[in-house]
Order: structure tokens, then C-alpha cells, then sequence
């Protein structure tokens, strides 16, 4: 609602969510202003509030360097200090478009075409500088408080790669310089975790150019972390009452049109293959193969819930612009699951769903998990009263997990509501993680049935189901939690021998050869590099446990022991532990693994 002054500005009576996503765009509004009056010629088109601050994209000739964003902030923070009020005017389409083709701000006049007809036409001033926006924005400039600019990146207009590669700003703002001060050490904290910084560094996985962007390749000891998350996730799944499946990579044409993917996701799948004078697609999901699976014979209620999980690899276009190491990539591997059920088992297998997200995430070791419930939007399929029945399951089983959560009004898909589960990492950063995703859809379009206990064919309920979501993205997120130093049951290489000289070589082997046997990811390093040297090597790889042997250990038949320093943060350092047998020192790092501690 407004109040009687800000009803003339637009500005919003807001909670402080909402406060801070307008003071950031109005500091887009501000570097605007003072753009363009370092560089009159600039032409504007949109500068919108992030999650995380805000960005102003724009065309000019002068080409974009460091050394301008500290003049442009320099300038901004004197604005801010000004007390530069924001105006808001509402005018005619008429009256918009003659503005702007005086000011040559042609992209503006094409953001004012996606205008409805009947929709409200409003401009901001801030100082001399008019935009085309529906606000809301702050009073008065005072009311940013303190910003920084963090950086210049290039951006196609529109999002569209035929179009003009634009130039951004990226910058944020926080109520006080307190706030700005620890944001800015969070993201300095986040560069130094960078998971593809981190994965080079420990030889984890690479893109090439060569095979193609956005498709990964796994390095062998970014492979013995997979194969580590695999065999738990597999053995898990097996222990809470599912089977696994496995899928073809591709599928006919019709199985998609089926399916609905040809005609509402058909720009997102790689092009069709001819096989035998028949269209076949990648597949991007893999939900029409499970189904199909369902398909193969009756099924009687008896059988339900069925629940069936699959590793599936799958394949979906994405712009080049937004590719991002392993977060957003163009081949990945779903853990994917679907659960066919009846209307009365729905509530419990929400409920087991959720737990068994909560036991996996807190085994991976993250303990901030909030729950955000995607209810139904105005264009959907599926009777109001499936909705309505799904919609209750998916909230009274967050309620009976005692779970944070958040109701998004309107946000599902159209083919059901959804609970997705976001979890914090080390550095108070939200991911979005798991999906709980009803459908009511694909058991209709596929003609999905069972035969209920009353004799007849009754129409069952399917969830969509993922925990990590994508392996590869999970990762990236795992590697960024941990910053590369991975618990032991998760290391790539839990422990790593080192002699003190090449004297010692032999016992150091026969050490490792025992860590081996007992099923260990291990190495024994007995070059005849300095002992600091054979140590900072195993810190790049973050490995636990350390076992130095010399002439003392190879006479007494012990091992020195020294761990992970955890106190740096890093891994990259060791301290001094103890000495003790081999045998007692199996016994200690399997307790640790067996417990994932």
C-alpha cells in the first residue's frame, strides 16, 4: 500500500526483502546517471535488481575498463549523498515514445512495445536521468546506502546471440557499510572456492573446446569421488524401498510428442537423428523411458508405489552465454526417480521423500535446509481437486518433518505443484537442490492405470523426484562447501605415505600396500624430494591423512600421523598428530568413514 507522499514517487511501504531489492534498483538507477554523464552517448536498455545486487546494460562506443567502475563509483556515492530524489510520472504510449526518440534511446522504445495496451505507462527520474520502469524505487538517493561495483561483462540484448552484444555493469548495495564490508568478504571467500579454480588445481574433471562446450570430462580422482557418491546414493536407495533402472540415450520422435517435450521443449533438445528412416531425439528427461517401463504389464494396486531411480544421462541445450563450469552445463546425470502410487499412499510418500532428502543432504554434510512449496499457477492441467489433494500432501508432510518453509502462490509447473528443498553452504550461500514435483500430465497423456482394490481402472498419481538434482552441479556445489577439502569417506585419496629419504622406501610400500587391502584411496610418495616438498604436494589435493615413516617407524613398525589442519580452512595444511601401529590407525579412519564424520 502507499502512503500520502510516497503515493506521488512510488515508493513502497516494503518488508526488508523487499526494501533492499529497491534501493539496489535504484543504484542501477543512479550508475545510470552517472553513465551518462561520463558518456552522453550511451543508450540504455535495462537495469533490473538481483538476488545479490544489481546490473545496468547499455551501448556505447567507449569501450568498458576497471579503471572506470572506481570513477563511476566515486560519482555514485556523491549522488547518494545528495539526497537526489526519484520522481515517478505516469504518460501516455505517445508521450513515452516521442522521450525517448528525441533522447535516441532506441532500446527503450523497443522495452516500451512489450508494454500491453492497457497497461500503465511510468517513467523515473533521478537528477537528469529518465527512465522507462515501473519502480518502485527509494524517496531519495540517501536511502541506497553504500555500494560497490564488482564488475563489467558483456551481454546480448535480449538474451539473444543474433542480437547486439551489449556491455553491463554488475555492482550491489546493502543498507550499511557493515553489511557491504561482510558481502564483499563472502564473495572474496567464494573466489577462492571457485569449483573450477579447485578442480583444475586437483585435477578433478575439464571442458575442451574440442568436445564441445558444457560437456564435462571426469578426471580420475574427480571419478573416485563420483564412484564414491554413486555407490552411497545406490546403496541408499536399495535400503529405502527402491529399484534401479537403466534408460537408452535416446528415444523416436513420437515417444516425445507423447510425452509433450516436442512441443513445449523442443528448443531445448539437441536436433533429431535418422535411425532406420525414423527421427530419434537425445533424450533431455527421463521420465517417458520409466513409463514406459510401467507400461510393460498390468499393474494392481497391489504393486504400488512403485519406486523407481535412475543415474540417467541427459542431454539439453543451453546458450553459450550461461554455461558455468559444472553448474550449468549441457550433458549431466539426473538422479532422477519417479514414484507411481495411488491417491491414499500420496501423503506418506511425500512424507519419506522428504526424510530421505534430509538424511542425504546431512550425510554430505549440510545442515540448513528450507523447503519452498510451488502451488498451483492460473494456466495448469488436472482437476482442482488432484491440485488441491497434491498440494495438502506436499505441506502436511514439510509440517510433520518440522521443516522452514515458504509458500510460492502460483509458482508450479502446469502440470503439478512442487516442493523444492534449498540448502546453505559453508558460507551461508543458498542452493537450490532436490525437487519434489507432482505431475499430472504425463499418467494422463501415456494413459498411465492400475487396478484398484474395487475391481476397476483407476488413473495413478506420479511424482518426479531428484535429490542432488545433477550429479555434475552437486558436485560443483560439494566442491565449493568443502573448498576441496572433502571429509575422508569422500576424498579422492584418504590417506598418502611419505618417506623421509628413499632409505625408508620399502616399509613406506608395504604400508600403503596394507591401507590398499583394506579398501583405502591411497599413494605412497618415496621420491627423494624434501619431506616439506612430498607435504605441500599432498596439500593440492587436500588429503587427509598424511603417514610419515622414517628410521624410527620402520624400527618400531609404527606410522607418524598427521592430518588436516582445519583450522586453515583450506586443507593445504598439516599438523602433527600421533604414532601409532598401522593396525590402530585403520581402525581410527574407518570409524571416521563409516561414520562421515
Amino acid at each position: 500500500m502507499y502512503n500520502a507522499f510516497a503515493e506521488t514517487i512510488g515508493f513502497f511501504i516494503m518488508d526488508a526483502l523487499e526494501a533492499l531489492q529497491t534501493s539496489r534498483h535504484s543504484a542501477a538507477h543512479v550508475m545510470a546517471a552517472v553513465i551518462q554523464k561520463l558518456w552522453p552517448d550511451v543508450k540504455f536498455d535495462i537495469g533490473p535488481a538481483t538476488a545479490d545486487g544489481f546490473y545496468y546494460d547499455f551501448d556505447m562506443e567507449h569501450h568498458l575498463v576497471p579503471e572506470d567502475l572506481k570513477t563511476i563509483e566515486t560519482a555514485m556515492r556523491k549522488m547518494i549523498g545528495q539526497k537526489v530524489p526519484f520522481v515517478r510520472t505516469e504518460v501516455s504510449r505517445e508521450e513515452a515514445r516521442k522521450l525517448f526518440e528525441e533522447k535516441g534511446q532506441t532500446y527503450k522504445l523497443s522495452r516500451l512495445d512489450d508494454i500491453p495496451e492497457d497497461g500503465v505507462i511510468s517513467l523515473y527520474t533521478c537528477g537528469d536521468f529518465v527512465d522507462l520502469c515501473r519502480g518502485p524505487h527509494v524517496e531519495n538517493s540517501s536511502q541506497i546506502g553504500a555500494v560497490k561495483l564488482l564488475g563489467i561483462a558483456g551481454s546480448y540484448f535480449r538474451g539473444n546471440e543474433k542480437n547486439k552484444m551489449l556491455q553491463r555493469i554488475y555492482g550491489t548495495a546493502f543498507p550499511s557499510k557493515a553489511e557491504l564490508d561482510a558481502y564483499l568478504q563472502r564473495v572474496e571467500e567464494a573466489k577462492k572456492r571457485d569449483h573450477r579454480k579447485i578442480g583444475v588445481e586437483m585435477e578433478l574433471f575439464s571442458t575442451h573446446e574440442e568436445i564441445g562446450p558444457g560437456l564435462i570430462c571426469w578426471h580420475p580422482m574427480g571419478a573416485r569421488i563420483r564412484n564414491t557418491i554413486e555407490t552411497f546414493w545406490r546403496d541408499a536407495h536399495y535400503k529405502n524401498g527402491y529399484e534401479l533402472v537403466y534408460t537408452p540415450h535416446v528415444g523416436r520422435a513420437n515417444l516425445w510428442e507423447t510425452s509433450g517435450h516436442l512441443g513445449f521443449y523442443k528448443e531445448n533438445m539437441y536436433s533429431s537423428m535418422d535411425i532406420d528412416g525414423d527421427p530419434y531425439y537425445v533424450k533431455p528427461m527421463n521420465c517417458p523411458f520409466h513409463i514406459e517401463i510401467y507400461k510393460t504389464k498390468p499393474r494392481s494396486y497391489r504393486e504400488l508405489p512403485c519406486r523407481w531411480a535412475e543415474f540417467g544421462t541427459v542431454y539439453r541445450y543451453e546458450k553459450a552465454g550461461v554455461l558455468h563450469g559444472l553448474m550449468r552445463v549441457r550433458g549431466f546425470t539426473q538422479d532422477d526417480a519417479h514414484i507411481i502410487c495411488t491417491p491414499e499412499q500420496i501423503m506418506d510418500e511425500i512424507r519419506e521423500v522428504i526424510r530421505f532428502s534430509m538424511y542425504i543432504w546431512k550425510c554430505f554434510g549440510f545442515k540448513e535446509i528450507k523447503a519452498y512449496l510451488s502451488t498451483r499457477p492460473a494456466k495448469a492441467v488436472g482437476a482442482q481437486e488432484k491440485w488441491d489433494q497434491a498440494t495438502e500432501a506436499l505441506l502436511a508432510a514439510i509440517k510433520a518433518e518440522g521443516m522452514t518453509y515458504e509458500v510460492d502462490e502460483g509458482g508450479g509447473a502446469f502440470y503439478g505443484p512442487k516442493i523444492d528443498l534449498k540448502v546453505k553452504d559453508a558460507i551461508g550461500r543458498e542452493w537450490q537442490t532436490s525437487t519434489i514435483q507432482f505431475d499430472f500430465n504425463l499418467p494422463e497423456r501415456f494413459n498411465l492405470e492400475y487396478v484398484g482394490a474395487d475391481g476397476l481402472r483407476h488413473q495413478p498419481y506420479m511424482v518426479h523426484r531428484a535429490l542432488l538434482g545433477s550429479l555434475e552441479r552437486f558436485f560443483g556445489i560439494l566442491v565449493e562447501h568443502y573448498a576441496g577439502a572433502f571429509p575422508t569417506w569422500l576424498a579422492p585419496e584418504q590417506v598418502r605415505v611419505l618417506s623421509i629419504s628413499e632409505k625408508f622406501a620399502d616399509y613406506a610400500k608395504q604400508v600403503e600396500a596394507q591401507l590398499r587391502q583394506a579398501g583405502l584411496r591411497t599413494s605412497v610418495d618415496v621420491a627423494a624430494d624434501p619431506i616439506g616438498a612430498k607435504i605441500k604436494a599432498a596439500g593440492l589435493l587436500r588429503t587427509p591423512y598424511l603417514l610419515v615413516v622414517g628410521e624410527k617407524e620402520v624400527a618400531d613398525g609404527t606410522v607418524a600421523v598427521s592430518i588436516r589442519d582445519r583450522a586453515k580452512g583450506n586443507g593445504k595444511y598439516y599438523q602433527k598428530d600421533a604414532v601409532m601401529t598401522v593396525p590402530d590407525f585403520l581402525a581410527r579412519i574407518q570409524k571416521e568413514i563409516d561414520e562421515k564424520a
